[in-house]
């Protein structure tokens, strides 16, 4: 298959496999997939061995099996052996071969913004599969993504905070039209990315049009405060019916 490269313009069909982590950017790319036709089969998610993987989400990952459960999509998670990238990167590359040998899938689907490293990472992987890769969160101009996220019903919590202005009130917060007026404020005032592109915070999405009639119920939390950045570490969830 002929490699192309892809963030808004239509493709024909495709199997595609979703990186995923169960935060909003990732969630939405699945959405903005499937509103384009493609058909989502599986989920990868790759478990970091620390917040300070340059690849992938961190906070609360383990939650993503209730959240594949949601979505009746399958996953395959990987443990990362290290927090070195060459390592991250190799690991990540058995995970989709592994994709593209049990699924049959023909493109990669990830939530990227604005972060050319990571997408020119993930680029790479593709290309050396054989296989497309998708971005149609790309370049998207964040205060009107972050609208459209609340106006297409993802409800999400803030589970990781990592820049000025954003302190420990805002772990475990819902991001709904209120918070969100809130958080361009302090965006303008403080000079973080609204969309959080940049590390500044990382979500979870609790309930959105791809769980099957259920949400998730945090249940039992607790709070890690170093400084100017904290993490909402959830110990106890569960998926209900609504």
């Amino acid at each position: 298959m002929t490699y192309i490269q892809h963030t808004r313009k239509s493709l024909p069909k495709m199997k595609l496999a979703a990186l995923f982590s169960g935060g909003k950017d990732s969630t939405y790319s699945i959405y903005s997939a499937r509103q384009s036709g493609h058909d989502v089969v599986c989920l990868i998610t790759m478990k970091p061995k620390s917040d300070e993987s340059m690849l992938f989400h961190y906070p609360d990952i383990w939650l993503v099996s209730y959240l594949a459960e949601a979505m009746k999509i399958p996953l395959l998670m990987k443990d990362t052996v290290s927090i070195s990238f060459r390592d991250e990167f190799a690991e990540l590359g058995q995970s989709i071969k592994k994709a593209v040998q049990i699924y049959k899938v023909e493109g990669i689907v990830h939530g990227g913004i604005s972060s050319v490293f990571q997408k020119q990472a993930f680029e790479n992987l593709c290309r050396s599969n054989g296989i497309v890769a998708l971005t149609p969160l790309w370049n998207r101009e964040p205060i009107e993504y972050m609208y459209e996220l609340i106006r297409n019903h993802f409800e999400f919590i803030i589970t990781r905070v990592s820049a000025l202005g954003l302190d420990l009130q805002w772990l475990g917060k819902l991001v709904d039209i209120k918070s969100l007026e809130e958080l361009l404020s302090l965006s303008k005032k403080n000079g973080f990315h609204i969309s959080f592109e940049g590390g500044e915070a990382e979500t979870l999405v609790v309930s959105c049009p791809l769980y099957h009639s259920k949400r998730l119920k945090i249940t039992k939390w607790s709070v890690t405060w170093d400084h100017m950045s904290g993490i909402l570490e959830i110990s106890e969830a569960a998926l209900v019916h609504v």
